[in-house]
């Protein structure tokens, strides 16, 4: 189980990070859930779904506010992004949790090699 204090600590850092830089809840919730708090992957996983729901309704209605938004664009991912994680949630339930770890930490890590700024010299 979580104590108040740390689920806040971690809350203010994500949303921080959340607002700040775009980042999704979850590529930070999920580490810090797994092996700041040593609960098992699909527990922090699920925890980390129900946790940015209210972060990415705010942080989407300050975007809206600022003309940041495609609207449409976030209602077609949205949907389709539902109906697959329903399939998917469900699939997560029967995989190994050292399993989910690892494709998670590989997406991440193949995230990071794909942001990271290129040098522009030639």
């Amino acid at each position: 189980m979580i104590g108040g204090a740390l689920a806040i600590v971690a809350g203010l850092l994500v949303g921080t990070l959340s607002g700040l830089i775009g980042i999704g809840g979850g590529v930070l919730l999920v580490p810090i859930m797994v092996i700041g708090f040593g609960l098992a992957q699909q527990l922090a996983q699920g925890t980390s779904l129900a946790a940015i729901l209210p972060t990415s309704i705010v942080a989407a209605t300050t975007h809206y506010r600022a003309g940041n938004l495609e609207l449409r664009a976030a209602l077609l991912m949205g949907g389709t992004g539902a109906i697959t994680a329903v399939l998917f949630g469900l699939l997560a339930q029967r995989i190994h949790p050292q399993v989910l770890a690892r494709l998670f930490g590989a997406f991440l890590l193949f995230s990071a090699y794909r942001l990271w700024p290129r040098s522009s010299a030639r």
